[in-house]
């Protein structure tokens, strides 16, 4: 069986356990769990590594109007550039709703600056 990547030898961190595995990969979705797995496009040694799923961040500012003058720290790009490197594969951007501005047109516009910005 051939896989497309194996990442070996780590410490696997689940919600409910701490074990030592190899990890196969293919096609982006984890496949099997297990030792001295082999056969794989790609190796990485997660030797002494701890291996685990990504983070999520539930309240983080992206691109977000705050008034003349002021600017954001981050836009999409930077923002989830700067979460990857931390460990978080996902956040959700708080929506700013201007005033007199109705929600849906307020998700709309959001999204619109979100779609194509992030960096994956």
């Amino acid at each position: 069986m051939s896989f497309d990547t194996i990442i070996r030898g780590g410490t696997v961190v689940t919600a409910a356990d701490i074990f030592q595995a190899d990890i196969a990969i293919r096609n982006g979705r984890i496949e099997m769990l297990g030792t001295n797995l082999s056969d794989a496009e790609e190796i990485i040694d997660a030797s002494g590594l701890l291996v685990m799923p990504g983070g999520i961040d539930s309240h983080v500012h992206l691109a977000q109007p705050a008034g003349v003058g002021i600017v954001p720290a981050d836009d999409f790009e930077s923002g989830t550039r700067s979460a990857a490197i931390g460990g978080n594969t996902t956040v959700m951007p708080f929506c700013l709703q201007q005033k007199g501005q109705s929600l849906r047109e307020a998700l709309t516009d959001y999204s619109a600056k979100a779609r194509g910005a992030s960096s994956t």
